[in-house]
């Protein structure tokens, strides 16, 4: 679904060595594949839910239902894994889940269901990620953790990043012969089909036996995931964290944290509950606008989806050397601004370019700049909370952090999906006001704020 999120690993284009996985990881290939179906699901769904005539009011409840379902399948499926240690089956379970959702989606033209199917969908996505954060951890030292957070997200960010070119040679191929909706229901199927692959190797490489006793505590992954800076790819368009969110607030004990959030940390979860808003204003509503108000068919907007996903991935590298050279926050207030002026932009451009090609080719200069601007906000969102929050909340205030972002997301994407019904201009000049407000209080952090050197951390979703 687009939309952006907080977590884990950047540097899929990092020109780092990406190692390959030893014989004992080969599951890392299956979840790739899962990621894959996942990737080209993402966008695939809400095009589908346009297609057969879905309100963009309701396109926005379908994308805010998918920014709420993330965190409570984490909560569960996570519970579940440590009182078990059941990790293998939970991860069988959730891409069934999925490929099954996937299934009922492409049978239907009920509004609802697809809302719901989606729902599931994201669910599944959710639960499985705190299962995976730990299955990667079995066998490794505390100080390799960072590096086998990276290893994982590499591998989901490839997955992703090939399920928008999968959807994108999709539907350019077969929209024409087929027709778009059937090529989209056909796709739907495939991605099913890719997550049952995704199983049956998950189902041969996954290990067994790793029992309560075996794993790590969650306080020590808790403190690993608290070190961690950057996101995978798909964060570009799809903003929720839920692994994160699972094992930052292990043991959350919500007046502790509530009575020592400095003013300075509450000020700036306030500016993050309004850019995020703004994020959700701004992605929810955004494939009606692309396909039924620009025209664009759907290997376009898989396209435009992909240029934004590569403009983060491409940019993570650089944004964290400039990280590691300048002030954190305000390094986050330039591509905060970058993106309050960037989505409204976005209704604006085939007005001031009206060749279609052109405009076309302006719009993908525009996506690949959101992409890079969300590089500069992930990058350095670790690093502020880090270093407002006092030492003794710093994992729950980062847990935090990434449940307030995604539940401004989704609130956005309902709010976006209303306002689209008075018009994009006005809703994504929406989305840019809410962006701007917060990135105002970011500034006013920075300017009152003094500079100091603040972990550099790695990370897992």
């Amino acid at each position: 679904m687009g939309r952006e999120k907080p977590p884990a690993v950047g540097g899929l284009f990092s020109p780092r060595p990406v190692h390959l996985p030893m014989a004992s990881d080969r599951w890392l290939y299956a979840w790739a594949l899962g990621s894959v179906a996942l990737g080209a699901a993402s966008l695939l769904v809400p095009l589908y839910f346009v297609t057969i005539g879905g309100s963009t009011l309701l396109l926005g409840v379908l994308a805010g239902v998918a920014a709420a379902a993330g965190a409570p399948g984490a909560l569960i499926f996570g519970r579940i894994a440590d009182r078990t240690g059941e990790h293998r089956s939970l991860v069988l379970v959730a891409l069934a889940l999925a490929g099954g959702a996937l299934v009922v989606v492409s049978l239907t033209e009920s509004e609802w269901v697809v809302i719901a199917g989606n729902g599931v969908l994201w669910f599944a996505a959710g639960a499985v990620a705190p299962v995976l954060t730990l299955l990667v951890t079995v066998g490794s030292l505390e100080r390799d953790w960072p590096g086998r957070f990276a290893t994982l997200n590499r591998y989901q960010g490839w997955g992703w990043a090939g399920g928008l070119v999968l959807g994108l040679a999709w539907t350019t191929a077969l929209s024409g012969p087929l027709g778009t909706k059937v090529a989209q229901q056909a796709l739907l199927w495939l991605c099913a089909g890719v997550a049952a692959v995704a199983a049956v190797l998950a189902a041969r490489w996954l290990p067994t036996g790793v029992q309560t006793a075996d794993a790590p505590r969650p306080s020590r992954i808790a403190r690993a995931i608290a070190r961690s800076r950057r996101l995978p790819v798909r964060s570009a368009t799809f903003p929720v964290g839920p692994g994160r969110v699972y094992w930052l607030t292990r043991s959350f004990h919500p007046r502790q944290v509530l009575a020592r959030l400095t003013p300075s940390l509450s000020l700036y979860f306030a500016a993050i509950l309004a850019v995020f808003a703004g994020f959700g204003v701004f992605w929810g509503p955004l494939p009606s606008y692309l396909s039924g108000t620009l025209g664009y068919d759907s290997g376009t907007i898989f396209a435009l989806y992909l240029v934004s996903s590569l403009g983060s991935a491409l940019f993570y590298g650089g944004a964290g050397r400039l990280t590691d050279r300048y002030d954190a926050t305000g390094i986050q207030t330039g591509g905060l601004l970058a993106r309050a002026i960037l989505h409204p932009t976005v209704a604006f451009v085939t007005v001031l370019v009206p060749v279609a090609s052109l405009a076309l080719l302006t719009n993908g200069v525009v996506f690949g700049l959101i992409g890079v601007a969300w590089a500069l906000i992930a990058v350095t969102a670790a690093s502020i909370v880090t270093r407002l929050a006092p030492p003794a909340i710093r994992g729950e205030s980062l847990g935090l952090y990434t449940a307030l972002s995604g539940l401004a997301s989704g609130v956005g994407s309902i709010l976006g999906g209303w306002l689209g019904g008075y018009g994009f201009t006005l809703t994504f000049g929406v989305a840019g006001g809410l962006v701007f407000a917060g990135t105002a209080v970011v500034a006013v952090l920075w300017r009152r704020t003094p500079t100091t050197v603040s972990e550099r951390p790695t990370g897992a979703d």
